[in-house]
């Protein structure tokens, strides 16, 4: 590997790391920055997930209290989120580098206008409005199941993005707590990943010594980044991850077509 791409590297996950830390969306760093460096689509979303993974299981620390308070929820979406994780690894293991090098564009671009979303909802006030939500009812886990179903699999093959889907879920279906939400969030999203991880490494897709250059950067990113945060707030953050998101997407749109 030569010391440009060791440097791009770690630049590439300390960028994810504290983009992760501020406001989400590493992976419209870490993946497109793989991609640029001559790595097959899938070996490059493969690589990301497991380079990213290590940061996420730590953040997860911080809301072990907010977690424990919402078993139910956990009870309810856990099995969902491995299923899901493990079909949409497999599906990416079966798809071609080439469709999925076209692909690439539009998953990012999807979801860059998801967080752009989500920026837009919470500088409405949203989140100033949380309050403690109901328990999950019967009828209401059932749309609970199906939803993060899906977004499993959507975040087992690509992942950008499943946070803020699964926000949205859980805000749909009652909680109000962004705490809470952002704990189960993490905790679903170390689930899907985590499954999708394992099956990409067992599967040869992982490029072992990109992973850990990566981790590596992403540890000091999300470290950096969340101090850093204090600097440039939330608004700073977030406008940062919609210009290198869309960003992103046009040089890969100008890459692959």
């Amino acid at each position: 590997m030569r010391t440009l791409d060791v440097l791009a590297l770690l630049a590439s996950g300390a960028g994810a790391g504290a983009m992760n830390a501020l406001a989400g969306g590493g992976t419209l760093l870490s993946f497109p920055t793989l991609l640029f460096l001559g790595f097959p689509a899938t070996v490059a979303n493969a690589t990301s997930t497991v380079a990213l993974l290590p940061g996420a299981a730590a953040s997860m620390a911080g809301y072990r209290a907010e977690v424990a308070s919402h078993r139910a929820w956990l009870r309810t979406l856990l099995l969902p989120s491995l299923l899901g994780g493990t079909a949409g690894s497999l599906l990416l293991l079966a798809t071609p580098d080439r469709l999925f090098a076209r692909l690439a564009p539009w998953l990012v671009l999807f979801a860059t206008l998801l967080f752009l979303a989500q920026w837009y909802r919470s500088g409405r006030g949203v989140a100033a409005r949380e309050r403690p939500g109901p328990p999950p009812l019967p009828r209401r886990s059932g749309a609970a199941w199906t939803s993060q179903l899906g977004v499993a699999v959507y975040g087992g093959y690509f992942g950008a993005g499943i946070g803020i889907l699964m926000l949205t879920i859980l805000g749909a279906l009652g909680l109000r707590d962004i705490h809470a939400m952002n704990g189960l969030k993490n905790f679903f999203g170390i689930c899907i990943n985590g499954v999708a991880a394992a099956i990409f490494v067992a599967g040869g897709k992982v490029d072992a010594a990109a992973a850990l250059v990566m981790v590596v950067g992403a540890v000091a990113g999300g470290y950096l980044g969340a101090r850093f945060g204090r600097f440039i707030g939330q608004q700073g953050a977030r406008a940062a991850v919609v210009l290198i998101g869309l960003g992103l997407t046009v040089a890969l749109f100008v890459q692959q077509f």
